[in-house]
């Protein structure tokens, strides 16, 4: 058997090129994307030791698109796990079951291709690959996200090259690539044969520094042999690299304003073209500033990733990703947990992003997960063997994205613990690029990085940290200057707010507190996408897979579906939270009567490019509008103006202000909201009510009003309609965030179904009509436990309306929080037309309701469902006035609260949202079901994160709440 190469700890063969920087040129270039030839075996030996030979015959060989990963064309499966590798941990050694692909492609040169140097380059193969050209052997190489080039010059041909290429799906090499992903392998990015013509640039580092004081820029480019620098816009041409030049007055690059000069680079040979941005990075005084300003990181943590092509993406779709994170006010993106593809950083550069670039390692799984406790032995991060493959890969990073102004700190990697190797990678990026800040979670103890940072830190504990109040780290204990230099570095939660499935809750929290303690400098959501494998079931129905799907022997299920946005990259209502919360602009009611307070949370742009707007809505009907005058606001500033004079409302009236694009951005057209506020002007009237009507006996049971209940109090029908319930409902479908929790001893939704309250049962325990109403008093528990509650509903009928008012008091002191309290009641599948007054237009629970605004809005009972990927608890809608359901025609039951309720209305029950596993699993039934709510527990983020704070739990408690029933035609 040939040597295992793939189990060598160095990271790649000595015949590799130096890392470089990545650029393009006017130098010829083939692009060698396209159809392989391919075939898969399962052990690493491949096809055999003769494959890579011009003169094989593949014609019997399967065809796969480069790039892609096999798994995604029906070659293997793909594997998620989050932490466990998916095979022994036993470094750096493999199993003999190693998938393995090899490749045959034939190319020619174009006719205009001269002789010389020439470079082939592999963007990124996943996890090992040895490569040859025309029966020549090029070498090998492990690093699955970042580049690999080889001198190919003397090897090429005009026409019918081959290029043979074996890639080990794993290799020791993966043992630092455990990134709570997918596992798919292949040659996923690009390939590209690069001519480097005689006396063409190897490398270029493009220094451009800004003083703020000043305004002054500095730019120096370095380059491996002389070359011309020239910016027209700023009267540069032909000056000499290596040399540095100062321009007064300069524009600078922030992800507010993204200012790039475009030039040129050239020697005689070649010319490069660059995009200079101007700025500077630094800590001073414990803060993180850009351009002089403390910033706040609003960003999110990104992993590449498309539904249909794993990591495999197009230039359209990072596009796609940093338009909807503009328009949604994203600011910042750490790049989890590898370099992207370069053209997303262009893109960076280019929108406005700022980037936190993350090294290709990540060893989690030598620590703890499910039981099982690897204790870190044999983790690579301390063992001076792996060293070079650490070191090897920091600075294929460094290198080749070293230009980007877009990237603002160099993270050495994610969850690895730490070790002398992390120290030699800070080290030697220090001394290569001293103007970026290093950052890096595992070394708490703030030894060797620039910022301090955790993940899915607590409220209590951020707050802590932002008084400089944190405890002590176990190795500063007896090292007060190690102690006093992490206390003296900013905060940055490198994840936080899990955003998987419905949540995260508490983002508004967070963002007070980073407010507050100018310290605590934001942070990064994870995740912005859920890892859905786009597949279609037997009934030809399309839903996302997730871990387990696929057959896996260990899997992690569905913990990869945990982003701001679906699959398919439709905004979740996480994401909508997030763009409330981030807005840049704050409007809120003034300190004085009559006015408005208009805060500029940008760190370096006024507010020149806004244009502000008013509408006033009485009852959600809008009965006035116009432009708010508001002058531009610096940076960091507030006004305050006043309200725009209109005419008197009648019911309850809202102001709301919104703060739009002035002018077409590349990331969105004019008009785009970038912010929004609302005042109430007005609350209702209280309604009086006429005379009431007494409970009448029927031959089945009582008549009371529009309403017929059976001989158990329960209502059958109203005004018509056949309807079973309402009766008390304290369950929910339990979201990700109520199913997992690392930081509680006990899941919550163990914790609720132990209490029983997913089977409670209801007994009548009497039943009184009155000449003014029927009261029912019922006892409502569970099997097995001695917890329950007592419920009475009285109802009442006047003005052809029905109430009811309930009273529901704990029996016993219910030792966990409840879902959810409220009624739940069935509709005939006629009243399918859902119209509220009330906030929205999306879902919304009391720990994630930033952004839901009142007004009146309109959808079918479909569109009110979020498609989750894993059914959950979903559609809940808050601080509703009233509700109408109807049918086509426009007859059916008007609801009004008092005051307020929220309301879920589906075609299935929480059992069956329990029960399902994936969207399609959901059968509509002949039904409407409807949920009343008075309250519901919070969100939090509990998947990864903290529980709901207190004020967002929903405890039993006394608890009385008033609903009426109406006709309502239209």
């Amino acid at each position: 058997m040939a040597s295992r190469y793939y189990e060598d700890v160095s990271p790649g063969s000595p015949t590799r090129r130096p890392p470089r920087a990545f650029f393009r040129s006017d130098a010829a270039a083939v692009d060698l994307a396209g159809d392989w030839r391919f075939r898969l075996s399962d052990r690493a030996e491949g096809t055999g030791p003769d494959f890579w030979k011009p003169d094989t015959d593949d014609t019997g060989w399967d065809l796969l698109p480069v790039p892609s990963h096999w798994v995604m064309h029906g070659h293997g499966h793909p594997i998620y796990t989050n932490v466990r590798y998916p095979f022994p941990v036993d470094p750096p050694h493999v199993p003999t079951e190693n998938p393995t692909g090899d490749y045959r492609h034939v190319f020619d040169l174009p006719d205009t291709w001269t002789d010389g140097a020439a470079v082939l380059r592999f963007e990124g193969v996943e996890s090992c690959f040895r490569a040859w050209l025309n029966g020549e052997e090029l070498g090998w190489s492990t690093g699955s996200r970042l580049p690999t080039e080889f001198d190919v010059g003397p090897l090429l041909r005009p026409a019918g090259n081959v290029l043979a290429v074996r890639v080990h799906q794993w290799s020791a090499g993966s043992y630092v690539e455990d990134q709570d992903m997918w596992w798919l392998p292949g040659i996923f990015r690009s390939v590209t044969l690069v001519a480097r013509p005689e006396g063409s640039l190897d490398d270029l580092f493009v220094h451009a520094d800004y003083d703020a004081g000043t305004g002054t820029g500095r730019l120096l480019v370095e380059t491996d042999r002389p070359a011309r620098v020239s910016i027209p816009e700023l009267g540069l041409d032909g000056h000499p690299s290596g040399t540095e030049i100062a321009f007064p007055d300069i524009e600078p690059w922030s992800a507010e304003r993204p200012r790039l000069y475009e030039g040129v680079v050239a020697t005689d040979t070649e010319r490069v073209p660059v995009r200079v941005g101007f700025r500077r990075v630094e800590i001073v005084d414990g803060e993180f500033r850009v351009n002089g300003v403390r910033i706040v990181f609003r960003g999110v943590n990104r992993h590449e990733f498309h539904p249909d092509t794993g990591r495999a993406l197009t230039r359209e779709v990072a596009r796609a990703d940093v338009e909807l994170m503009k328009r949604h006010n994203v600011n910042a993106v750490r790049t989890s947990h590898y370099p992207p593809h370069p053209d997303f950083l262009d893109l960076c550069d280019e929108y406005g992003l700022y980037v936190v670039d993350e090294c290709d390692i990540e060893t989690h799984g030598f620590g703890k997960a499910h039981g099982v406790d690897n204790a870190w032995v044999g983790n690579p991060s301390d063992d001076p063997a792996w060293g070079p493959a650490y070191l090897d890969r920091v600075r294929r990073m460094v290198e080749r994205d070293k230009n980007h102004p877009s990237i603002v700190m160099w993270s050495l990697g994610n969850e690895a613990n730490t070790g002398q190797n992390f120290e030699r990678m800070a080290q030697w990026t220090r001394r290569r690029d001293p103007s970026r800040p290093i950052h890096y979670e595992g070394d708490r103890a703030g030894r060797y990085v620039d910022v301090y940072s955790l993940m899915y830190t607590s409220h209590d504990t951020l707050a802590a940290i932002g008084r400089h109040e944190e405890p002590v780290h176990p190795d500063a204990e007896d090292d007060p200057a190690l102690d006093a230099r992490r206390r003296a570095m900013p905060f940055i939660l490198c994840e936080y707010g899990h955003a998987m499935g419905n949540g995260p809750g508490g983002l508004s929290e967070y963002d007070a507190l980073f407010d507050a303690h100018p310290r605590c400098q934001g942070g990064f959501i994870w995740e912005w996408i859920d890892h859905g494998i786009r597949v279609r079931a037997e009934a030809r129905e399309e839903y996302f897979a997730y871990g387990g799907d696929f057959g896996e022997e260990i899997h992690d299920g569905n913990f990869v579906i945990d982003g701001l946005v679906f699959p398919d990259r439709t905004p979740s209502p996480g994401l909508l939270e997030f763009a409330k919360v981030s807005e840049p602009v704050r409007i809120t009611a003034g300190s004085t009567p009559g006015t408005l307070t208009v805060r500029n949370r940008y760190h370096h742009v006024d507010t020149a490019h806004l244009a502000f707007t008013w509408r006033l809505e009485d009852e959600g009907i809008e009965v006035a509008s116009g432009s708010l005058p508001v002058p531009p606001i610096p940076a960091g500033r507030s006004i305050e103006v006043r309200r725009p004079a209109h005419p008197a409302a009648d019911g309850d009236a809202w102001l709301t202000v919104e703060a739009t694009l002035a002018s077409e951005h590349a990331y969105a057209p004019s008009g785009h909201r970038v912010a929004w506020g609302q005042v109430q002007v007005r609350s209702a009237p209280a309604r009086s009510g006429g005379a009431p009507a007494p409970a009448l006996p029927t031959a089945s049971g009582y008549r009371v009003g529009a309403a017929e209940f059976d001989a158990d109090g329960v209502m059958t029908s109203i005004h018509g309609y056949d309807v079973a319930g309402p009766r008390l409902d304290l369950w929910r479908a339990p979201t990700d965030n109520d199913r997992a929790s690392r930081r509680a001893p006990q899941r919550v939704e163990d914790d609720w179904r132990r209490f029983g309250l997913d089977r409670m049962r209801h007994r009548i325990v009497d039943v009184t009509p009155a000449d003014d109403s029927l009261l029912v008093r019922t006892k409502v528990g569970a099997s097995a436990t001695r917890f329950g509650f007592d419920v009475a509903y009285r109802w009442t009928a006047a003005d052809d309306a029905v109430a009811v008012e309930v009273s529901v008091r704990p029996d016993g002191d219910w030792p966990v929080p409840i879902p959810r309290i409220g009624l739940l009641m069935s509709l005939p599948e006629s009243l399918g037309q859902v119209e509220w007054y009330g906030a929205g237009p999306g879902e919304a629970y009391r720990d994630s309701r930033a952004a839901a605004r009142i007004g009146r809005y309109r959808a079918d009972v479909d569109a009110m469902q979020t498609p989750y990927v894993f059914p959950q608890e979903n559609g809940n809608r808050v601080d509703t006035r009233w509700l109408r359901l109807t049918d086509d025609s426009g007859h059916g039951l008007l609801i009004d609260g008092d005051p307020l309720f929220d309301f879920t209305v589906r075609r299935w029950t929480s059992g069956d949202l329990d029960r399902a596993l994936h969207a399609h699993e959901l059968t509509p039934r002949d039904r409407i079901f409807l949920n009343l709510d008075h309250a519901h527990h919070g969100l939090g983020s509990a998947s990864c994160g903290p529980i709901p704070l207190p004020q967002h739990q929903l405890h039993a408690g006394d608890t009385a709440f008033r609903l009426r029933f109406a006709a309502t035609r239209q």
